[in-house]
Parts: structure tokens; sequence; C-alpha cells
């Protein structure tokens, strides 16, 4: 294995959460030392406003980092030792369609679950592959790639079968974000938490929360019943997860806790069990998309003006799980320190009325060679089922990606939960298809072609 300071490239770097990552790498410099960090993004305009913040966080904290940004592959990644993956193909332009096509059929419309989920799993998984392709011709042989691009089930699906020996691992904040809740509602730092936990990536729940040897869950549950997921004062969150549509999300594992009490859910299981309820709150001309374009991405790329003006750098950016919790993990890859974190790995076992091969969410000792899964055994009937029929909607959805099928695209979209008919299925997936026509050429060509059998 490698020894550091290591050398870091960052893909997605004209992301809205790149300043927050670097910022919870620059507190952290003494547990993680770095050489250099690289920027790298297809979008050179939008990293070009993005840079000036960053390279400013990394000076004030140290003037010895390397800073690069870049266009170039090869700049970007040779010799690199971790890359950090946060792409986001289409931006949110492309999200947008992606959370108001369904609307429009009065389905749900979310970036990572139902139709958008997986609209945006066929823009994502190839390119995905592109990058993975790239570390492996450029950087250190032993280089881990930490995904956080979404929907990161799908991703982690599409990579699985097209680059099965590829060193990456595929993680996601919201389990981290339900223990920073979970944490501030118990009195405790989340890290204080142990939790068990099964599932697919968004779509899983909560067994045990241990603090200190006792189980903690049953204290959770009596919470829950009055106030949802959110301690009594909401605004006390983070505020990436506390915007009005968030704390309607927390709040609704209530209703869900009520009717099925015995785990705690993810909350985007909200999307899945109760739907319509969900579509009778959302705004159609104004979706979640939106609320980022106007909130932070607004903030941050007014902040990076007003940098770039007068060199003063506005607080115009959070430090929260999300940073937080890929340099944990990153930490654990790096000096095979063993921690365990929720992350997605083959499942080989670990659910043991699941495909052996399904990716699934579950708790992990992360090591220098990757992550060995917590056994978590059989799973109830009534959780397998719905983690079958979303599974399988996720391995069509892959499937039509790599034939191009339009058939198993639209298999992928009629067996989500969150779509009520066939017909529901079909006119959404006809109309993003027009509306991804420069992301989804062979499934254009297969549509337009009425060829329905490839």
């Amino acid at each position: 294995m490698f020894k550091p300071p290591f050398i870091l490239a960052i893909a997605g770097g004209g992301s809205t959460y790149t300043p927050g990552i670097v910022k919870s790498l620059m507190v952290r410099l003494a547990d993680f030392p770095l050489a250099e960090i690289r920027l790298y993004d297809i979008d050179e305009g939008r990293q070009n406003t993005i840079a000036p913040v960053v390279e400013k966080v990394i000076r004030d904290h140290s003037d010895s980092i390397r800073f690069t940004v870049t266009g170039d592959p090869e700049t970007a990644f040779s010799g690199a030792h971790f890359v950090f993956a946060q792409m986001r193909v289409g931006q949110y332009k492309m999200r947008e369609q992606d959370e108001k096509i369904p609307l429009r059929h009065g389905v749900v419309g979310q970036e990572t679950c139902g139709p958008g989920g997986l609209a945006y799993g066929l823009r994502t998984i190839l390119p995905m592959v592109e990058l993975i392709d790239f570390a492996t011709r450029y950087a250190h042989p032993k280089a881990w790639i930490v995904n956080y691009s979404n929907p990161a089930a799908i991703v982690a699906e599409g990579v699985r079968r097209l680059r099965p020996d590829a060193r990456v691992l595929n993680i996601c904040d919201m389990p981290v974000a339900a223990m920073r809740n979970m944490g501030a509602i118990l009195g405790v730092d989340r890290h204080k938490l142990e939790v068990d936990y099964f599932g697919l990536n968004h779509f899983g729940w909560f067994t045990r929360v241990m603090v200190d040897g006792e189980d903690r869950l049953p204290e959770l549950r009596r919470h829950v019943a009055k106030f949802g997921l959110l301690t009594e004062d909401a605004a006390k969150t983070d505020p990436q997860h506390s915007d009005p549509s968030w704390v309607k999300t927390w709040r609704n594992i209530q209703p869900m806790m009520n009717n099925f009490p015995e785990y705690l859910p993810n909350p985007y299981l909200q999307y899945y069990l109760m739907p319509n309820q969900i579509v009778e709150h959302q705004d159609p001309d104004y979706t979640r998309a939106n609320e980022v374009m106007n909130g932070r991405e607004k903030k941050l790329f007014a902040a990076a003006d007003e940098y770039k003006r007068t060199g003063i750098l506005p607080d115009a950016f959070h430090v929260g799980v999300h940073g937080e919790f890929i340099v944990d993990v990153a930490r654990s890859l790096a000096f095979d320190l063993r921690q365990r974190h929720l992350v997605m790995v083959e499942n080989r076992g670990a659910i043991t009325n699941l495909p052996y091969d399904a990716v699934v969410e579950v708790p992990a000792y992360i090591t220098s060679e990757g992550p060995e899964p917590v056994r978590v055994g059989k799973v109830p009937l009534f959780h397998q089922t719905l983690l079958q029929q979303q599974l399988a909607s996720e391995q069509l959805l892959v499937e039509a990606t790599i034939e191009g099928s339009y058939e198993k695209a639209l298999q992928a979209f009629t067996l989500n939960r969150t779509v009520p008919t066939m017909q529901h299925a079909k006119a959404i997936l006809d109309e993003m298809i027009e509306a991804n026509r420069d992301y989804w050429p062979q499934l254009k060509q297969a549509w337009e072609n009425g060829d329905v059998a490839k």
C-alpha cells in the first residue's frame, strides 16, 4: 500500500459540495496528509468558478499542498492515490427534468428514486465506467475510487457488471445523516453510535442503534412517534438536510414507523411506501432541483463572485456529514483502520435470502483492501420482497443501459413501486427519452425504430 502524503483527485470538481469536502480534508490533515489536490471536471466554466473558493480553503490551512485544476484525465489522475467521484451527469438542468416529467404524470419526482432515479442512472453508468478506465490507466495501481455519484445503487450495479475488478467503494451519506439525527435526539455524537442496517442504497432499515452496549432503538421509536426523526427544535439539524423539503422527509419517518414499527426506515422509503402523499405535496413547477439551484448553488456562486471581486470569502458552504463521511472512509482505506461504516458491497451471502451477486448496503469493516461486510442473515419476508422488487428494477435498468434495450428500460420503470401502471411507465419513459436524447442515443434509436426486442 502507498504511504502519505497522498495525491487526491476530485472528479466533479465543479460540484457545490467540493468546498465542503475540501474543508473536511483540511481540518483533518494530521489524520489524512495530502501532497496535492486535483479538481477534474468536463465543465470548465463551472469548475473555474468553484476552484478559487477551494484554493482559498486550502491556503487557509496549508501553503505546501499543490493545487491543480484540469479537464484533462491524464493530468488529473496520474499517480493519484485516491479519487473522490461526485459526478452529476446532465447537471441540475437534467435533474429538473428527472423530477418534473414524472410529476406531470402524477408519479413521484425525485432525483434518485422512482423514474427520476432510473433516468439519472441511465445517464451515469457509462460515464462512471469511463472515469474508472481513466483511473485504471493513469492512477497508482492500488488507488481507490470512493464514489458518491448518484444514483448510487444503480451506479454500483453497473460497475459490478462492467468493471468487476475495479477498486471502487460506493458510499452514500444518507444513512450517516440519519445517524446524525439519531445522535442529536439521543444526546450523543453520531460517532458513538454503532448501528445494524440492511437493504439497498436509499432502500433499507436500521435494526439496532447501539450506544455504549445499549440498544437505544426503543427510545428512538418513542421519539419518532411524536416528532419524526427530528429533534424537537428541527433547526438544530445539519443545514444540508434541513431545507423545508428535508424537514418533511424526516417527519415522514413517523407514519412509516407507525405502520411498521419494528425497524427504523431510511428516509427515502417514503417515496416507495407513501408515493401518493408525496405527490400531493410536491409542486410540479418548483421541485427540489429548483430549491437547490436557487439556494445552495446560487449562494455559493454569489460567494465565489464576491471573493473574486473583494478577496473576502463569505460563509457560503457548510461542512456536514457529506464531507466528513468521505474522509472517514478514505482514512480507513488508507491506514487499514477497519472502521465500521455503512457502505455498498456485493452481497455474497451477507443477506442470506437475497441474491448472492446483489449490491446491498450493510455495515462493513473498511480495510486497505476494501470492505469486509458484516453478516446480516435472513431478513423478514416483507422486507425481502420489497428489496427483491427494487433490486429487479435496478438490475433491468443496468441491462437496458448496457444493451440499449427499450424493452428492459420499460420493464425497469414498470417494476418500480413508485409507478402505478405499465401505461404510466411507458408515458414517462418515452418523454424522458426525448428529454435525454443527447445522453441515451442507443435507447432513443431503439425507441424510434420500435425495436423492443433488443
